[in-house]
């Protein structure tokens, strides 16, 4: 129990001794300074990304699909010219 107390003193005193030092300044200007950074790099949210990815793959089977029936379209062709 008094050691509980103890380090909630210290805590206590420690979050006191952050918050009256430059040290939460630093922090806000870090952040803005990063903030601004990314914003000037062309960077997707991860949300955009899965919905492109999602999007590449249904492209893919499509294309497979297409592949396929134009291999069918090919072969019947190739048949019908090699019977007449």
């Amino acid at each position: 129990m008094l050691n509980q107390k103890i380090l909630e003193e210290i805590n206590s005193k420690v979050s006191e001794l952050v918050s009256q030092s430059p040290v939460k300044d630093i922090e806000k200007n870090m952040r803005a300074m990063l903030a601004g950074t990314f914003s000037r790099l062309d960077l997707v949210t991860r949300e955009e990304f899965d919905v492109q990815q999602e999007v590449l793959l249904r492209t893919r089977e499509k294309l497979n699909q297409l592949e396929a029936r134009m291999a069918e379209l090919e072969a019947a062709a190739k048949n019908t010219q090699s019977e007449g």
